[in-house]
């Protein structure tokens, strides 16, 4: 089984017009899709689509429907055009904590048969109840880690412009997982958001040891977000009006490398 657990930190930092840090830590799932079942029926505290300790249901990721994510994750890639033959398809994300679940990103490792990596989607959302993702091809297949582009295509923050773009790096899951995120506008870099892991076995002692460390895990989370954005308003951010998601699920993307 290749599923497994990963525990570190998040961290945040704001570069311009004033600095403002926040960090945080964190556990994630990397989830096999065709592997949920069987985690769930393995783990005593871990449930599919039903409550439990930590729990993972289909409809908090994808289209939101809550058909199984795999054949939403195949139809997103058919939809946009992508022609890859997909084996393997690993998502990197928190589970729910006790019933709440919140990602502001998860990220999903689509792999070719062969194992070489094909695609990989970046799945956003806000506390505005709206989500987005962007699905960038890996053109070449060496390599432990990936930099990819695009242009920012939804709102996430009241404290950034949407005439921005991000890059993107990710050092792909392996004993370590790292994915950092740099927003930059046409003055340069304004912000740094980065998820850095270390490996654990999926298993239910360390679900236990993890709540143990992160009770509140996911209300922790949000509860970030909105203290630290009171924090900047009184710092003197300036505040941008909320812009409605795209009408499309998703921003497809070209011109991606493998580094």
């Amino acid at each position: 089984m290749s599923s497994r657990l990963y525990v570190g930190d998040v961290f945040h930092h704001r570069l311009r017009p004033r600095v403002h840090k926040l960090r945080y830590g964190a556990f994630w799932m990397l989830i096999d899709l065709d592997e949920i079942g069987a985690i769930a029926s393995r783990l005593k505290f871990f449930s599919h689509n039903r409550f439990n300790l930590t729990s993972f249901y289909d409809a908090d990721h994808g289209n939101g429907s809550g058909t199984a994510l795999r054949v939403q994750i195949e139809e997103l890639l058919n939809a946009s055009g992508m022609t890859a033959e997909i084996g393997r398809i690993e998502l990197l994300c928190m589970p729910r904590i006790l019933g709440y679940g919140f990602n502001p990103l998860s990220v999903y490792f689509c792999y070719r048969p062969d194992a070489s990596l094909a695609v990989i989607i970046y799945e956003v959302h806000n506390t505005f109840g709206e989500r987005h993702s962007y699905i960038i091809p890996c053109k070449q297949t060496g390599g432990a880690a990936v930099e990819q582009r695009c242009a920012k295509a939804f709102f996430v923050s009241p404290f950034l412009d949407m005439d921005m773009s991000y890059a993107f790096r990710v050092d792909l899951p392996a004993d370590k997982v790292k994915v950092t995120v740099r927003g930059e506008d046409q003055q340069g870099p304004i912000i740094v958001a980065s998820l850095a892991g270390s490996r654990l076995t999926l298993s239910d002692r360390s679900l236990l040891h993890l709540m143990i460390r992160h009770p509140m895990l996911t209300v922790t989370v949000i509860a970030a977000i909105h203290w630290h954005a009171l924090r900047m308003v009184l710092k003197g951010f300036r505040l941008r009006r909320h812009t409605p998601a795209p009408r499309r699920l998703a921003t497809v993307v070209s011109g991606a490398d493998l580094s």
